[in-house]
């Protein structure tokens, strides 16, 4: 019989909840139980109001219950989207975040990646850019969109087929030479590989291409140079556009308004991500759609399997494409 006015324990939760004590622990600690266990145990949760002292756990398992968060900035609405359903996924087994904007400066991500050695953190999850970062095998460290070596998981979208698709869909739609318009890190990772897909959706399709890559840092004032090069006698050289990002798709239309070429009568504009207006309204522009939740799950998945050696380097989720009215479908 639980004392008046003290404090409920987890074993009170378990005699309220008619089930075992490991079956509440799992149930704090995020850990798989039956559905129905599951729902039994957080209604008592509820109806005793139990905390979880998560300090003292924590003490007690040598963790803090804490994974760091590296991310560029929060700005961007993809990092946005991104950073929102991590902390979610994380929440759900009872983790906090710590969340490191970087702002791209390799000082602050080496200063985090100390973090975990000093115990502050239990493990990295990680978008990064730097080129000389360097993780030892022994840091819980899961990537994301970048390949940092065969005992670090590294969980992506399909960024390959994503550009195929984008170009298979710009040659269903009409299009017959197209441009593929990108600034990026010179880095080798995953998205860098949506332009080799459009290359080859544009093969496949028989349609005609050209490039603007821009490297990070440089003026997006040249995607509209690039634009004006191939304008001539009120008409682009183009009839569809693929960017690789929705951030890029919403400048490139900026620049298309200033030339008078209407989107999508004369030229058909597509993106990649599936940055949304204001939430759960509609698209930026039409698009190839990254599973950000499907991400963020896979990888608060991945930072608390044990032996993360032995898993896949690469995880590749799926995209799909969703029209959003700058092309014609």
């Amino acid at each position: 019989m639980r004392k008046k006015n003290s404090n409920p324990t987890m074993k009170d939760v378990a005699l309220e909840a008619g089930v075992a004590l490991g079956t509440v622990s799992k149930v704090i600690n995020g850990l798989p139980v039956g559905e129905e266990y599951r729902q039994k145990v957080e209604s008592a949760i509820k109806k005793l109001n139990y905390q979880v002292n998560s300090y003292a756990q924590g003490l007690k398992a040598n963790r803090t219950n804490t994974i760091a968060l590296l991310v560029p900035n929060t700005i961007n609405p993809f990092f946005g989207n991104l950073v929102n359903c991590i902390t979610v996924a994380l929440s759900k087994r009872h983790y906090h975040t710590l969340l490191c904007c970087t702002d791209y400066r390799q000082d602050l991500e080496n200063k985090y990646i100390a973090m975990v050695k000093r115990k502050q953190v239990d493990g990295i999850i990680g978008l990064t850019y730097n080129p000389n970062l360097r993780v030892d095998e022994n840091t819980p460290f899961v990537s994301i969109d970048r390949c940092l070596g065969p005992t670090i998981p590294c969980i992506s979208s399909d960024n390959f087929a994503g550009g195929q698709i984008a170009a298979e869909k710009l040659a269903s739609l009409g299009c017959r030479h197209v441009a593929f318009m990108r600034i990026g890190s010179s880095l080798t990772n995953e998205p860098n590989k949506r332009k080799s897909g459009f290359e080859n959706g544009c093969m496949i399709s028989g349609m005609t291409y050209e490039n603007c890559l821009l490297e990070d840092g440089t003026s997006m004032e040249d995607f509209y140079r690039f634009l004006q090069e191939h304008y001539s006698g009120g008409k682009l050289a183009f009839d569809g556009i693929f960017c690789a990002t929705d951030t890029t798709a919403y400048y490139i239309l900026q620049c298309l308004r200033l030339l008078n070429v209407k989107v999508p009568e004369e030229v058909q504009v597509i993106g990649f991500d599936g940055v949304r207006i204001l939430s759960e309204f509609g698209f930026v522009c039409s698009t190839i759609v990254q599973p950000v939740e499907d991400i963020a799950e896979m990888c608060v998945e991945m930072i608390h399997q044990e032996n993360m050696s032995t898993k896949p380097p690469l995880i590749c989720l799926p995209v799909h494409y969703e029209p959003g009215g700058t092309t014609r479908d």
